[in-house]
């Protein structure tokens, strides 16, 4: 990449500009929690814990190491450790994370397909996959979007499933008026960089208006300990720390204004791209309001685009071009590359374009303009 062309580089996500926006704020929050040396609890930790559970809609959030530990938490606080036996129903495309905290937790994922239009868990597709070994549904809110959480409510109360959300793409979401953990068991997030609420660092959380539930999976993250030196429980080593809790306390006080940037701009994409047929836009049911974590389109030739694209200076990217049922580490499962038609189509298919708060209309023009382009004949 030219010197020219790197300076009007468009990234897909730009951290540096989140950075120099909130500068004072952000070095204020870290200097004072070096001044006090509470790197591990302390005071950031406990008031963010409060305070995005108060985010959450009201209820209690256990702080954990990353999003992969939050939902491997949360399945063996609520389902109790499995043997290899049980099932957990789950989409296919998703972060290899969401499988692997199911496989921790002692249980086998049960992979299924997706809606065509939302990339969602198919309600009706997780309906067909239970049965005696059946435990608990995952749906995972991708791309900002929650799944349909009435027709999953349903089918759990007609099975006696738990429902543990998967929300790692999802801060500030809602379905029907209710975000994450409002309407299962409980939510788990991530706080990777990259997501809408990022940490400096890796980081999680578990949601969940039950109290008692929440304050298990806080000891099982810290070793089951009850206090210093009395454990009730053998646990794990999976604490945020107190320098990710001051960074992730500033970042929440600006949540909502950014997950509305991100909408504006999703919209700026939709008018943009609205006479190209070659682009299929993304779909966001009347149900739901997204906080487009991802601003995902589908398009043939999906790698000749991206490599145009990204040659250009424009850092689209794909978010998940295998399908986990086709992945080797999960081989052992027996599934064939065509059992999940509509996700195994639509990994060839998707494309992710830049989005996050400061994108500019210029910059969001460039990159519609350079897609066009890119997918004419």
């Amino acid at each position: 990449m030219t010197k020219d062309m790197s300076e009007n580089a468009i990234p897909l996500v730009d951290l540096s500009a989140q950075y120099h926006a909130h500068r004072d704020e952000l070095d204020a929050a870290l200097a004072a929690c070096v001044e006090r040396s509470s790197f591990i609890g302390g005071p950031d930790h406990a008031a963010f814990a409060e305070e995005f559970a108060a985010w959450c809609g009201g209820g209690h959030v256990a702080l954990v190491g990353n999003g992969t530990d939050a939902l491997a938490l949360a399945l063996i606080e609520i389902l109790g450790p499995g043997d290899g036996s049980g099932e957990i129903i789950t989409p296919t495309n998703t972060f290899i994370g969401t499988a692997e905290a199911i496989g921790h937790a002692g249980y086998r994922p049960h992979f299924v397909d997706i809606d065509p239009d939302t990339h969602l868990i198919d309600p009706a597709a997780a309906a067909g996959a239970v049965n005696q070994m059946t435990r608990a549904l995952l749906p995972v809110h991708l791309y900002g979007q929650m799944a349909d959480m009435d027709a999953l409510g349903m089918l759990a109360e007609a099975n006696n499933l738990a429902i543990i959300e998967d929300a790692a793409q999802a801060h500030g979401a809602k379905w029907n008026g209710k975000g994450p953990g409002q309407w299962g068991d409980a939510a788990c997030f991530s706080f990777y960089p990259g997501k809408n609420l990022g940490a400096w660092g890796d980081g999680g959380a578990v949601y969940s208006r039950d109290e008692d539930v929440v304050a298990r999976i806080g000891m099982r993250a810290n070793h089951g300990r009850k206090d210093k030196y009395l454990h009730l429980f053998e646990g794990v080593n999976s604490r945020l720390d107190g320098l990710q809790a001051a960074i992730l306390r500033v970042k929440l006080r600006h949540m909502d204004e950014w997950n509305a940037a991100r909408r504006e701009r999703a919209a700026w994409y939709d008018e943009l791209l609205g006479n190209c047929e070659a682009v299929s836009r993304p779909v966001i049911r009347e149900d739901a309001q997204s906080v487009f974590h991802l601003y995902v389109v589908e398009v043939d030739e999906r790698d000749a685009v991206l490599e145009k694209l990204n040659k250009l200076g424009i850092g689209a990217a794909v978010h998940y071009p295998v399908t986990l049922h086709t992945q080797p580490a999960y081989a052992y499962l027996g599934y064939g590359a065509d059992d999940l038609p509509v996700a195994s189509r639509a990994a060839t298919r998707i494309l992710s374009l830049p989005l996050f708060p400061e994108l500019t209309r210029d910059q969001a023009g460039r990159v519609a303009e350079e897609l066009i382009k890119a997918v004419s004949p």
